[in-house]
């Protein structure tokens, strides 16, 4: 009986997460600077609202196995498009992009 209540309290509690807490992925732009020691990330908020979002640039250098990656978070406001960090390039230039992920979602 105690089991079957806690799959009962399992199932209302998974069953009644807010459908918010989904992050919906947004557009993002990570651009290599001119002298290729670093990188601006922009993330659009194309939603409809203020979001909590995250933006994740990946990149490739000349040596071999190294891929600096830059992941940042900050509030963006509805509609906007922000720039949300710069990566500086740990002594090897960046040579082109490999990866970009953004996502944003209610706070």
């Amino acid at each position: 009986m105690q089991r079957k209540l806690v799959m009962i309290f399992l199932t209302g509690l998974i069953g009644s997460l807010p459908s918010t807490l989904c992050a919906e992925p947004v557009p993002i732009t990570c651009t290599i600077l001119p002298g290729e020691e670093s990188a601006s990330v922009l993330l659009t908020n194309s939603l409809s609202y203020a979001a909590s979002c995250q933006a994740n640039c990946k990149f490739s250098t000349a040596v071999y196995d190294d891929n600096p990656q830059i992941i940042c978070a900050k509030p963006v406001p509805a509609g906007k498009q922000v720039e949300m960090c710069i990566l500086k390039a740990a002594g090897n230039k960046l040579v082109k992009l490999v990866e970009a992920t953004a996502d944003c979602k209610k706070p």
